[in-house]
């Protein structure tokens, strides 16, 4: 039962983190400078005319309260607006751009991840100071150092950019696993099993692992909102046909539909990330008792 509470809280908040997100995007956008200024307002071969009839058509999402009413009747039939400054549904738009996006999420989660396992592992079993005290500085450098420009760097090298993504993520697993692995095999029962003993091999696939399991699935949650974060600027520096790269472009643009569902997309990514992380933290505490 109260599982099943805290699914539904979770819930609720997921609806409601998503509905207010859409809304404040949409407010945003209007409060922008520049707001209702188009390209036509530039091309002297327009006539007058034909620029007050394409500023006619930013009548309806000038009242944010009445765009956003209709917007969300539109959402509830499978309609999520049209893109003027790319000139098709927004729909086509998130289907062709998510892939990309998908795929860059999966190789920089899995590298962070593979990353900060690797260094975490050695800096458990060694306990070396002088191997946890670099390990610590590779991780504490690439904290300071933001996406973009993490991104830059590969893109002069002429390397893929998600790596970025990874670098971004590695610090928090890496970080986190350390000093859940050092916590987990200073208990008594891994103890017991080191001095009957066992291998390394078989201390970790049964004794630690199967007690550090809550607490990493809700760390994935988290990596995942982290590299989601990541993916924005990176897919804008190395030019990505990603969400990353339409989320800038519609900015430029300030293109409402647009950026209202990039908005909604962005909001529920990181509140089901976060919601994960915590509807697992209770189980991952009774584990690590």
């Amino acid at each position: 039962m109260k599982l099943l509470r805290a699914i539904g809280r979770h819930a609720i908040a997921i609806v409601l983190t998503a509905f207010v997100g859409g809304f404040l995007g949409a407010t945003l956008v209007r409060m922008a400078p520049g707001f209702g200024v188009q390209e036509s307002d530039l091309n002297a071969q327009l006539s007058a005319e034909t620029r007050q009839a394409l500023h006619r058509q930013d009548v309806a999402e000038r009242n944010v309260l009445s765009y956003y009413w209709h917007y969300l009747g539109g959402l509830a039939h499978g309609d999520f607006g049209y893109s003027r400054s790319m000139d098709r549904p927004v729909s086509e738009l998130l289907r062709d751009r998510l892939p990309e996006t998908v795929e860059s999420l999966a190789i920089g989660v899995a590298g962070g991840w593979l990353l900060g396992l690797a260094l975490a592992l050695p800096a458990t079993w060694k306990r070396s100071p002088l191997y946890s005290a670099t390990s610590s500085m590779i991780s504490g450098i690439f904290v300071c150092i933001p996406s973009a420009v993490l991104a830059l760097l590969f893109l002069v090298i002429g390397s893929p950019g998600r790596i970025a993504i990874a670098l971004v993520v590695f610090p928090k697993v890496f970080r986190f696993s350390r000093n859940l692995l050092i916590k987990t095999y200073a208990l008594p029962h891994v103890l017991t099993a080191k001095a009957r003993g066992l291998s390394t091999v078989r201390i970790l696939t049964h004794h630690v692992l199967p007690n550090i399991a809550g607490p990493m699935l809700a760390l994935a949650g988290v990596t995942v909102s982290i590299a989601f974060g990541a993916a924005i600027p990176v897919e804008v520096v190395c030019d990505s046909p990603g969400l990353g790269q339409l989320a800038w472009k519609a900015a430029l643009a300030r293109d409402v539909p647009l950026l209202v569902n990039l908005t909604l997309i962005i909001a529920l990514v990181t509140v089901l990330a976060n919601s994960f992380s915590d509807l697992l933290a209770p189980t991952a505490t009774r584990d690590m008792v």
